[in-house]
């Protein structure tokens, strides 16, 4: 068992937090949850994850990961709906990275009952 910190910045262990979302083992319950281990699949290189978690319509053909980059924190600044009641929801956030940091409103929703990430605007 993986007993790391997970790095979307929740307290446990990847494997019980984002790993499982990453494994299939569960489906993400909130846009929050899904966006949180949309960035912990940033950090580890996930491109597989991050294509399937991302809308039909507005997936790339494919993501080319930076493997320099190294992301450093997770701050999520607000939410708007995106629970087990909705069909749609928002998440503000600022995911830091070394030399820098981005910070996005991502609008989600749900494809088939699961969260998927639909697009976002910089805000910086």
């Amino acid at each position: 068992m993986n007993t790391r910190t997970c790095p979307c910045g929740l307290p446990g262990s990847y494997d019980a937090c984002c790993g499982r979302f990453h494994s299939g083992a569960a489906s993400a319950p909130t846009a929050e949850a899904l966006m949180r281990s949309r960035y912990s699949a940033f950090v580890k290189g996930d491109t597989g994850y991050l294509l399937r978690t991302w809308h039909p319509r507005t997936r790339p053909e494919e993501l080319d990961l930076d493997p320099g980059m190294r992301w450093t924190g997770l701050e999520i600044l607000d939410t708007a709906d995106g629970s087990a009641f909705h069909a749609k929801g928002i998440v503000t956030f600022r995911a830091s990275y070394r030399g820098g940091s981005l910070h996005e409103r991502s609008r989600f929703e749900r494809v088939d009952g699961a969260w998927v990430y639909v697009d976002g605007d910089f805000l910086d």
